[in-house]
């Protein structure tokens, strides 16, 4: 008498429910909006910050140590746009990884678009102490702040929800990035006199 060995595989609903419940796993510990997510996409955000003082450094160097200026600017892309394509053809860090901003042409000024980011226009390479704010993440306001203030939404808005309540990036006139873990400042970010912040276009 020949015994039938008992089927041992996956059946296809097994496979499937399967499937889903790891698909739901990543989005939940690794998809957009989660913790994990947002870590790596503020990390790639500071990234795109520090390459940027690369090129806004050498700027300064060829302009009488002058970080980009545009006579009447109101928002961050014109002066921002003048690194382009010289100084850098990479258009993709001037978008946030986590924000919701459309991708720039490579290699083309972009000050008719919109980017990601805040800059405070006016500043000096010989102003590069620590405490010198040169680009952020887009803030709520262009407003001073200081250090216990709001500087970012918590939520996905423009401006200032790049990483919603994941806090955001700050880089300084020295070429450090501090990574803020709330939307709240951790420092004064009161710009000098002459200074003037610039969000992004609405």
């Amino acid at each position: 008498m020949v015994l039938s060995r008992p089927n041992c595989g996956f059946s296809y609903i097994e496979l499937l429910v399967s499937t889903a419940i790891i698909g739901i796993c990543y989005l939940i510990y690794l998809g957009p909006g989660s913790h994990g997510y947002e870590i790596r996409a503020r990390a790639k955000c500071a990234s795109n910050l520090q390459q940027l003082h690369l090129s806004l450094a050498l700027y300064a160097q060829e302009h009488e140590g002058w970080f980009p200026r545009a006579q009447g600017a109101t928002s961050s892309e014109a002066p921002l746009s003048l690194l382009v394509p010289q100084y850098t053809t990479d258009t993709s860090l001037f978008i946030c990884p986590a924000g919701k901003d459309s991708r720039l042409p490579a290699a083309k000024p972009f000050d008719d678009r919109r980017i990601s980011y805040a800059y405070y226009m006016g500043v000096r390479q010989d102003d590069s102490a620590a405490e010198t704010p040169l680009i952020s993440d887009s803030q709520l306001n262009a407003e001073p702040k200081l250090a216990g203030d709001r500087v970012f939404f918590e939520k996905h808005v423009s401006p200032g929800g790049n990483h919603r309540a994941f806090g955001g990036n700050i880089l300084y006139a020295d070429g450090h990035v501090e990574t803020l873990e709330s939307s709240a400042a951790t420092r004064s970010l009161v710009p000098r006199p002459g200074v003037t912040l610039l969000n992004p276009k609405p």
